[in-house]
């Protein structure tokens, strides 16, 4: 019922949100004598405010038509590689008409990023891709909202986001290819590389994990206390709720993007409302930089989906509660994930000194589990001074994360690749 009241009153909300738009822009339309009015400039700010607080945020696009790559603009095509009911593999193909470039291209490392499926579109990690354009073949996974996804095509469970993961690797090619996992995959992404390895199948190149909950009992957070101070009966009673109509998804059982994005907000209350009025500040000073600046952030902060119930139960019980993967208890469709048995992939972990949602010595977990890995093949980064988003996406990552990677990934990369296409 939670979910028709809120679909009701965003309905309900929408002429508001509209008008309060439009009267913004009358209010600093020169045009307009209402923009001559005193006071006109606070009265614009206020009405556009309204618009964003009321606004409902659709899916951002990646939005990356070019990089520069070997010293060249080079043209960036967006693909999809891989389609599947909850996911898609989207490729960022690089096109030149440089004959060098071209060249230098077809030798760059194919990545893999795996983006997080906790909420936010994988369009957060749009400067993650875009850095890595410019020296890499980049492949990303783009999670679909589940209320987007018809009943008929089954439920999403942890096992079937290994799976999934499994089969993008597959398909890519694992010989010549490093795999990036952003927070909540890299539980999944080890999982899935654990039990490639145990079958004897190749395994990528290199990991590299970043800000991940692999312990989840190392420094735990606030997000890691609400996990285990709350039984799996309360997540289902008072998280979970079944999609209504119209949408495509009408009756799976999901935890709700607005639900998620509450709780996003709860976490910090006071800097979202110090933003919200820095930018009605700016947009009275006529500051349209900072505005915008904050207009870009928002846009894809507010942008939330849906997560099948099952595969959003299924972490909290595997990941939180039961720490199976340190505890060497995971079963995955009845085999047991056995980090141990990776011995090809190089590991590098990556963590944010001040990260409030993955604590220290969460993700630097994994080089203890990654025993069959030699330890000169190992390494472990701190980001100093830097929060969660920080080791992915702003100028801490592009200036002090992305070399560290780089390098890493060029000390573990093939000198002969064997998938030259150009791109």
């Amino acid at each position: 019922m939670l979910y028709q009241i809120y679909d009701f009153q965003k309905a309900l909300l929408q002429p508001l949100t509209e008008w309060a738009k439009t009267t913004a822009e009358t209010f600093v339309n020169p045009a307009n004598p209402l923009s001559l009015v005193p006071g006109a400039e606070r009265l614009a700010a206020s009405y556009e405010l309204l618009h964003r607080l009321g606004k409902d945020y659709k899916k951002p696009e990646f939005g990356i038509r070019c990089v520069k790559a070997h010293g060249k603009e080079v043209v960036v095509q967006e693909l999809t590689a891989l389609a599947k009911p909850f996911c898609n593999l989207v490729r960022f193909k690089r096109f030149s008409d440089d004959v060098e470039v071209i060249s230098k291209m077809k030798q760059d490392p194919i990545v893999l990023i795996v983006a997080p499926l906790s909420g936010h579109h994988s369009t957060l990690l749009r400067d993650t891709v875009r850095t890595m354009l410019q020296d890499h073949k980049v492949y990303i996974t783009d999670w679909i909202d589940a209320r987007m996804v018809p009943n008929d095509q089954g439920v999403f469970s942890l096992d079937d986001y290994v799976q999934y993961i499994e089969d993008f690797i597959r398909h890519i090619g694992a010989e010549n290819l490093h795999v990036i996992s952003v927070c909540q995959p890299t539980v999944p992404v080890l999982g899935a590389v654990s039990l490639m390895a145990s079958r004897g199948e190749n395994t990528p190149r290199s990991l590299v994990m970043m800000g991940g909950p692999i312990d989840a009992r190392k420094s735990p957070t606030a997000v890691n206390s609400l996990a285990m101070s709350k039984s799996i009966e309360w997540f289902e009673a008072n998280t979970i709720h079944n999609v209504p109509p119209p949408h495509p998804g009408v009756g799976r059982r999901v935890y709700p993007g607005f639900l998620q994005h509450m709780g996003f907000i709860a976490m910090n209350p006071s800097n979202h409302l110090q933003s919200h009025w820095d930018y009605f500040q700016n947009l009275v000073r006529g500051d349209e930089q900072d505005a915008q600046a904050h207009i870009r952030f928002y846009d894809e902060y507010n942008a939330v989906l849906d997560m099948d119930a099952h595969y959003y139960l299924d972490t909290i019980r595997t990941v939180f509660k039961d720490y199976a993967l340190p505890n060497g208890t995971w079963m995955i469709r009845s085999e047991l994930v056995k980090p141990q048995d990776i011995q090809r992939s190089a590991l590098l972990t990556i963590e944010g000194e001040m990260d409030d949602i993955s604590g220290s010595g969460q993700t630097r977990a994994a080089h203890k589990l990654c025993k069959g890995i030699e330890e000169s093949r190992k390494e472990h980064y701190e980001v100093s001074g830097a929060g969660h988003y920080g080791i992915f996406s702003g100028s801490r990552w592009r200036n002090k994360v992305y070399p560290r990677i780089q390098q890493f990934i060029r000390a573990h990369h093939s000198s002969n690749p064997s998938n030259q296409d150009a791109n």
